[in-house]
């Protein structure tokens, strides 16, 4: 079978990537060999995340400074090079081996005793996933040793989370190896194989949805491809629930034929009435109970964060998120003023911020935020790392409310929500507005367009424009809780 399918395939290769995609989603593996160019852009925060594991990938070289690098986009001369390399018994970098038109090509190789080798995988995540991290490094060691290496240890090799910066960056200390050889599964890799070229052979788009390879629609380059089906309202937009694709394997597609009895919460039963009537949904007296426990003074208040994989400042982690944006609305005696912050320079952004919040958050009054836990750990690593703000940051946490918590609740529902109670789908439920007329819509773009802003090469006009942007973006976030708090007090005020 695999080789009947490489003949028909003309004799393209199935690399670690397209493996690890087509376990992933088998039909986005269809479509990176039959239709490429309608496989729609990764969104902006992946990118950014190849792009740090970019970065990681070529710091771990250094821990090895004898290896020799191969990396090149020229794929025959790799695999040229890593023949001739191989005999000389190197540490390499990005050495590719194919064989039977599998392309194998592993982030460093070392040779080890007479004629063993030690492969190591390098990710920029801070721990291992054995879902993503094992098909993978399997993969490596199924290809070195079918072009007849012996691999003696196969190693992934990651940053370490507890690893604080002090001084230069300690290669040492960032990275953490783990030995998997014993864990991952080689007997799955030839199956795995076969399975993945029958799918790039087939004629037809492979869908995953109708075939049972992806369990539930999730975020995914090619969704809607597979899910297009589905009615507007579906089961898998149940809130929290763990029925959802038995409902769906049923063939329950549609909200509104799920019978009550097959319902797991309360939220889930609003849902059903909803999408069946069409109608809002609205509990008067716990919106009111909420709204009463504000304070009369209102402090909306958002951040925006970014993160390196390498800590770019002294005494930060990877990954840790640095504050470097803040929007506040305060509502007091019936007047709205309006604050805002945006780091300038490429320092570490988080002393200036805690000093511009504590000049302008009122000392007393509810701190209005939109999913609680978010800011609220924000605040608690920033009095972890500056202990003298630690008493101010503690007052602050003890005012926070969640205005997440009545449409998490479902006190107000609207089907248009499609079961989710993030700001982004109840603010045009609710209110009628989104973020459609920004230039930054989102989180992820609002973080990579401050680093491009502050560490990127811009032109003076252009980071104008970004800054201009990303202040927009954020007093759009306290702006929505406003709104979001007005609208509420309209409707249990209406008769």
């Amino acid at each position: 079978m695999e080789q009947q399918t490489i003949k028909a395939l003309k004799l393209k290769s199935l690399s670690k990537s397209s493996y690890t995609t087509g376990l992933e989603c088998p039909g986005h593996l269809w479509m990176k060999y039959h239709d490429k160019e309608n496989i729609p852009p990764h969104p902006p925060g992946v990118l950014r995340r190849f792009e740090q594991g970019n970065i990681v990938g070529e710091l771990a070289k250094k821990l090895f400074p004898e290896g020799i690098d191969i990396a090149t986009e020229d794929y025959t001369k790799n695999l040229q090079k890593t023949k001739e390399l191989l005999l000389k018994r190197k540490i390499l970098f990005e050495a590719a081996l194919q064989v039977d038109n599998l392309y194998g090509r592993a982030d460093i190789l070392i040779p080890v005793g007479k004629d063993q080798w030690d492969v190591i995988e390098v990710k920029s995540s801070t721990k291992v996933d054995k879902k993503k991290h094992y098909p993978d490094l399997a993969f490596q060691r199924y290809v070195y040793e079918k072009a007849g290496l012996k691999i003696r240890k196969c190693f992934l090799m990651h940053l370490n989370n507890e690893y604080v910066r002090n001084g230069e960056v300690e290669l040492q200390k960032l990275f953490v190896q783990e030995d998997l050889t014993e864990e991952i599964d080689m007997k799955e890799v030839p199956k795995n194989i076969e399975f993945l070229w029958n799918i790039v052979q087939s004629p037809t788009f492979p869908n995953t949805a109708e075939k049972n390879y992806c369990t539930q629609p999730k975020e995914c380059l090619i969704k809607d491809r597979c899910w297009d089906f589905l009615p507007e309202h579906h089961v898998f937009h149940l809130y929290n629930g763990r029925k959802n694709r038995a409902l769906f394997d049923e063939g329950i597609h549609d909200l509104k034929d799920v019978s009550e009895g097959r319902l797991s919460n309360a939220q889930q039963a609003i849902q059903l009435n909803c999408a069946k009537t069409g109608k809002v949904h609205v509990d008067k007296k716990q919106i009111k109970g909420f709204l009463d426990s504000l304070d009369k003074t209102e402090c909306h208040l958002d951040f925006e964060t970014c993160m390196f994989a390498i800590p770019e400042f002294q005494g930060t982690r990877p990954y840790q998120r640095m504050p470097f944006q803040f929007s506040l609305h305060v509502i007091k005696n019936g007047k709205q003023e309006h604050f805002e912050y945006l780091h300038d320079g490429k320092d570490d952004p988080r002393p200036a911020f805690l000093a511009a919040l504590k000049e302008k958050l009122p000392a007393k009054g509810s701190v209005v935020v939109y999913s609680q836990g978010f800011e609220s750990s924000v605040l608690k690593e920033l009095a972890r790392d500056f202990p003298s703000y630690k008493e101010w940051v503690d007052s602050v946490l003890a005012r926070v409310v969640d205005l997440r918590v009545p449409f998490s609740k479902f006190w107000y529902y609207n089907p248009v929500q499609h079961g989710s109670a993030s700001i982004k789908k109840v603010l045009p439920a609710l209110v009628g507005d989104g973020y459609e007329d920004l230039n930054i819509k989102d989180g992820d773009c609002a973080s990579i367009a401050y680093l491009d802003m502050t560490f990127g090469k811009m032109t003076a006009e252009a980071k104008k424009k970004t800054r201009e942007d990303l202040l927009k973006y954020c007093e759009r976030d306290t702006e929505a809780m406003v709104w979001i708090v007005e609208k509420m007090k309209r409707i249990i005020n209406k008769s």
